[in-house]
C-alpha cells in the first residue's frame, strides 16, 4: 500500500483540532453540570453559623440543580484545611469552599499557609454578613458593658473569655474590645463555635463575641444576658440591645459568607452557581429565613467579587496601610481616610482604627495568643490578648 504524505495545510489543520479538544471538553462539562453531586466543604464544626448558612444554601442548590448539595464539615487550622481542600480539588464545579471573614483574617494570622486564597479560590458571590453579640452567663454580675468593663478592672484576669479557636472572629472581636477598652480576660479557645457556646452555658467561661444566629435562641430564652451587638447599628433581631460603639465610642465587628470554587472553574460553572445563588437571595421567603437568624442578606455578581477582594488582599498584605480591610473588625470613628457610602456597602468585613490594628496572632502555650499590634508611624510592637 501506498503512504500519502499529508499537506503542510492539512498538519496544520489537524494540530489546531487538537489543542482545541481541551477547551471543548471543558464546554462539553460545563453544558453537562452538574451530572452528580456537589460538595460545599464548611471549615467549621456542625451547628455553627458557617454551617447554618451553607446547609440553607445547600438545599436551595439542590433544588436549583437537580444534584443533591453534600455539606461536608472540615473543621480545624482556623478553617485552613477546608481551603487548602477545595484548593486541591479538581476545578469543575464539583466541590465548593464556605468562604468566611476568618479565610481573609487567616492572610495574615498565618505566616506559611500553602496557599493564596485570592490567587487559588475562585469567588462565587458573597451571601451574607451578619454581627456578633457580646454575652454573659445568666449568673454573671454584670449587667451592662460600662458595668462589665468596671468589674473587668477591678478583677483583672478574672474573666475567662470563650471563642472557637484562635484568630476566629470571636477571639478578634474580644482581642479588639480588650484594645479599646484597656481591660485583660483570659481567651480560652474551644474546638469550635458549639463548643464554646456549651461553656459558656456550662459556666465554664463568662463572656463570649457569639454571632447573632446561634446566639439569639438562648439569649430569648434567659439562659444567657446580651450586653451589646457588635455592629455600628442596632440589630433588628435584637432592638432592645445597644452596641457596643454606644459605650466604647468606635467599635464595629462584623462578619460576611460566601461561595467560592477551585481557580480554573470554567466561567460558565461560576456563572451559573453566582445566578442560582443569588436567585435564592433575591427570595422572599429565602431571605426571610436569613433575616430570622439576624443576618442581613449580600450578594454580588460574580465578576465584581474578584476586584473587591484583590484589593483587600493587597490593603492586608501591606498591613493595612489605609486601615479598611484588615481581619474582618474595626473601629469606625478614626478611619483615615474614611470609605464612602459604596465602599462600605460593598467592603462590610473588613476596616480597622488606625491607631491599632491586629496584624498577626499565633498560638503559644497555656491557652493564650501573641498578638501584634501595630500603632500608626510607628513599628509592630508586642502585646500579649489572652
Amino acid at each position: 500500500m501506498r503512504c500519502v504524505k499529508p499537506s503542510r495545510r492539512e498538519v496544520l489543520q489537524l494540530a489546531t483540532g487538537a489543542a482545541a479538544l481541551p477547551s471543548l471538553a471543558w464546554i462539553a462539562r460545563a453544558e453537562s453540570y452538574p451530572a452528580r453531586p456537589v460538595r460545599l466543604i464548611v471549615g467549621v464544626s456542625a451547628g455553627a453559623s458557617p454551617d447554618i448558612f451553607a446547609r440553607l444554601e445547600g438545599q436551595w442548590l439542590s433544588q436549583r440543580l437537580g444534584q443533591p448539595v453534600v455539606i461536608e464539615n472540615r473543621p480545624g487550622a482556623g478553617t485552613n484545611l477546608a481551603a487548602e481542600a477545595v484548593v486541591r480539588a479538581s476545578p469543575d464545579g464539583y466541590t465548593l469552599l464556605q468562604v468566611t471573614s476568618a479565610n481573609v483574617c487567616n492572610t495574615t494570622l498565618y505566616d506559611n499557609l500553602s496557599f493564596n486564597l485570592i490567587r487559588d479560590i475562585a469567588p462565587v458571590t458573597s451571601t451574607v454578613r451578619g454581627v456578633g453579640v457580646m454575652e454573659v452567663n445568666a449568673s454573671f454580675p454584670a449587667r451592662s458593658v460600662p458595668e462589665f468593663i468596671a468589674y473587668a478592672k477591678a478583677n483583672p484576669g478574672k474573666i475567662n473569655m470563650a471563642s472557637s479557636g484562635v484568630g476566629s472572629p470571636q477571639h478578634l472581636y474580644g482581642a479588639l474590645f480588650m484594645i479599646m477598652t484597656g481591660i485583660d480576660m483570659l481567651h480560652v479557645p474551644y474546638r469550635g463555635s458549639p463548643q464554646a457556646l456549651a461553656g459558656l452555658l456550662a459556666g465554664e467561661v463568662q463572656v463570649m463575641f457569639d454571632p447573632i444566629s446561634t446566639a439569639v435562641g438562648h439569649i430569648k430564652s434567659g439562659e444567657l444576658r446580651a450586653l451589646a451587638v457588635t455592629s455600628v447599628t442596632r440589630a433588628p433581631l435584637l432592638p432592645e440591645v445597644p452596641t457596643v460603639g454606644e459605650f466604647v465610642p468606635g467599635y464595629e465587628a462584623i462578619s460576611w459568607q460566601g461561595v467560592g470554587a477551585p481557580r480554573g472553574t470554567p466561567a460558565e460553572i461560576i456563572d451559573r452557581l453566582n445566578r442560582d445563588i443569588n436567585t435564592g437571595l433575591a427570595d422572599p421567603a429565602f431571605k426571610a429565613r436569613i433575616e430570622d437568624l439576624g443576618y442581613a442578606v449580600f450578594c454580588r455578581v460574580s465578576g465584581r467579587i474578584r476586584p473587591l477582594h484583590r484589593r483587600r488582599n493587597r490593603e492586608v498584605g501591606e498591613g493595612d496601610p489605609r486601615c479598611k480591610y484588615q481581619g474582618g473588625i474595626g473601629p469606625v470613628a478614626d478611619r483615615s481616610p474614611s470609605p464612602s457610602a459604596s465602599e462600605r456597602d460593598e467592603e462590610p468585613a473588613c476596616s480597622t482604627n488606625r491607631t491599632k490594628t491586629i496584624t498577626a496572632c499565633r498560638s503559644i502555650p497555656t491557652n493564650r495568643s501573641l498578638c501584634h499590634v501595630r500603632s500608626a508611624g510607628s513599628p509592630p510592637s508586642v502585646a500579649t490578648v489572652s
